[in-house]
């Protein structure tokens, strides 16, 4: 009896090794890139994303939770604006700040998120130009060992 229940856990000591071994093989970060054509020139579509005031139109979060608490600071817009939020399960608790700017091409975001889990993260809306007739939106975040 003794000899399977030493068999049994060294069996799953050697799977739980196994699995970390696998999962330290795999990139530390994600990334997730999303592209929407959208009919208006970047001139128009800029100081939506860049004046968080203006999220409350067109950001489909805004309308999980109406009673979601929203706090903006910093900035009225552009580099140095902050937006935190604190609302149900749905849009949990976190807060962006606007942390790069470059007028009608780019918008970097920092986006810490508190509830339902943490996690930080860095969105990037791009804006399509001459040289750059499509151009995708990017998130990218580094992932803990235990989310491998």
């Amino acid at each position: 009896m003794l000899k399977i229940v030493v068999v049994i856990v060294a069996v799953v000591l050697a799977l739980g090794v196994g699995i970390l071994a696998y999962a330290a093989t795999k990139p530390d970060t994600f990334r997730v890139q999303r592209t929407a054509r959208v009919k208006a020139p970047p001139e128009r579509i800029f100081p939506l994303i860049e004046a968080f005031d203006n999220w409350t139109a067109w950001s489909p979060y805004e309308k999980r939770d109406p009673a979601m608490k929203r706090t903006r600071s910093g900035a009225a817009s552009g580099k140095g604006a902050v937006y935190a939020w604190d609302g149900n399960s749905q849009v949990g608790k976190g807060r962006m700040e606007i942390t790069e700017t470059v007028p009608a091409s780019k918008i970097v975001i920092r986006l810490d998120f508190m509830k339902p889990f943490e996690a930080h993260n860095v969105a990037e809306f791009t804006f399509p130009t001459a040289r750059r007739p499509t151009s995708p939106g990017r998130c990218t975040a580094p992932i803990s060992i235990s989310a491998r």
